[in-house]
């Protein structure tokens, strides 16, 4: 049985939209290997002693990859992560018992539309800490911190950044996320659950997302924007999902924003040039034009707010509950802020210590 997308389609697609970066062919490009191996290593210590998280799966693995090798990397996980939704509609049949949503056509469609939106991403990130586990791929395959090689030299030349210094800046972010899902026992699995509950749930109909399209429309008349919270997934989300969706934001504003505080805590006195490279990077996260209008429709420009929220969510706790207050978030998902705690961080705190005096 063919499943809902042409996962093959999707790879032709997006290397043509990622395109090449023309450093990738000059000499520059071979010292990235062993620089993101040193400094990763490098990072993984300064991000231990910043946040006492220990890794409990080794040391930390780099690589540097091309927009192509990220592509396919990041199709695998796709197919991991998307499997609970793709399986079903792939099991759907009509009255004639074959495969609904999985004909030529659709597939052809979700492959384009998939293509089309990991090719643009591989022309903007940087790093990533791959935390899927894919069933078929090698074990030296699994738990990788990629760094995109061309897009980290384009980036270097274009604002004339010290390459050492940024890349040591650059692995501690990544790091700090490993050392978030392999230092925290729990987080992997409680993560890709809420993930695996929210595909699980989502209704296939597509009348549903005409009226997600109408809904935009009427409350844009209104001056708001829905897509500003999540984009159409969040749109077409049922109640359940919803409440799934606010928990995932939740947690992920957490850990974005924990992963920006300690990349500057941790390369205190090891990244002078920290304040710029931040600079730089959050005036490439706020796109503008037809990039926006990408983001806010795929939910990333709710995942770039992340940051920011994730950010304050932290000062804030860490003023007015101390500075070891952000531990109790990880003692387990009960613990986690949801979306609206990120918001309005007092009722975490007023939570958390309502939770210790029971306990206590």
């Amino acid at each position: 049985m063919a499943g809902p997308v042409d996962w093959g389609l999707a790879e032709r697609v997006a290397v043509r939209v990622a395109g090449h970066e023309p450093l990738a062919a000059s000499y520059h490009y071979a010292g990235l290997a062993v620089d993101f191996a040193e400094l990763t290593a490098q990072a993984e210590d300064l991000v231990e002693r910043a946040t006492g998280l220990r890794s409990t799966a080794g040391a930390a693995r780099a690589r540097v990859v091309d927009r192509d090798e990220w592509i396919g990397a990041n199709l695998a996980s796709f197919q991991r992560l998307l499997r609970p939704l793709t399986d079903r509609l792939a099991a759907q049949v009509d009255g004639r018992h074959r495969p609904a949503l999985a004909g030529a056509a659709s597939r052809k469609a979700a492959g384009v539309e998939l293509g089309a939106l990991l090719g643009w991403m591989a022309t903007r990130v940087l790093g990533q800490y791959d935390l899927l586990v894919v069933e078929d791929a090698a074990e030296d395959d699994q738990d990788v911190v990629y760094f995109l090689g061309p897009n980290v030299l384009a980036l270097e030349r274009r604002y004339g950044f010290p390459p050492r210094e940024f890349r040591l800046w650059l692995a501690l972010h990544e790091v700090t996320h490993r050392a978030q899902f392999t230092g925290v026992p729990w987080l992997r699995p409680h993560f890709l659950s809420l993930v695996n509950r929210t595909l699980s749930a989502v209704d296939p109909d597509p009348r549903r997302f005409v009226d997600a399209v109408a809904r935009v429309v009427d409350e844009l008349r209104q001056g708001h924007n829905p897509l500003d919270d999540g984009g159409l997934a969040a749109l077409v989300a049922g109640a359940d999902q919803r409440d799934l969706l606010g928990r995932i934001g939740g947690m992920m504003s957490l850990l974005e924003g924990h992963g920006d505080v300690t990349m500057d805590r941790a390369g205190e006195g090891h990244v002078p040039s920290a304040p710029r490279f931040s600079r730089a990077l959050r005036q490439r996260r706020r796109a503008g034009g037809m990039a926006k209008a990408v983001q806010k429709a795929i939910g990333i420009e709710a995942k770039m707010n992340q940051y920011a929220q994730g950010e304050s969510f932290i000062t804030y706790v860490e003023r007015h509950g101390g500075p070891g207050a952000l531990e109790a978030a990880w003692r387990g998902p009960e613990w986690l802020p949801t979306m609206a705690e990120i918001r309005a961080p007092q009722e975490w705190l007023d939570r958390v210590r309502l939770s210790e005096e029971l306990v206590g």
